[in-house]
């Protein structure tokens, strides 16, 4: 079901840690971290591995760049690092 990842309390940032909570089930936790995939394997709902950068980014880690063919990062265009 396309809606359940929203029926889920999935991360948070305490102090300086990044805490994902996933859900006890295989399927379930594959839906949420790679998201959830149409049938020609094209990403239709992101997972939280989309944000994991950002999140990273807000703990004053490094900037994390993804591959957007196998992951495209989520940041608010306020966080895009631009090359200069």
């Amino acid at each position: 079901m396309p809606t359940a990842i929203l029926s889920r309390q999935v991360g948070v940032i305490r102090k300086q840690s990044l805490v994902l909570n996933l859900p006890g089930q295989p399927k379930s936790i594959k839906e949420t971290l790679e998201g959830l995939k149409d049938a020609d394997g094209k990403v239709s709902v992101p997972g939280i591995f989309a944000a994991v950068p950002y999140c990273l980014q807000l703990l004053e880690g490094s900037y994390v760049e993804t591959h957007p063919q196998v992951i495209a990062a989520f940041r608010p265009k306020s966080a895009i690092k631009r090359d200069k």
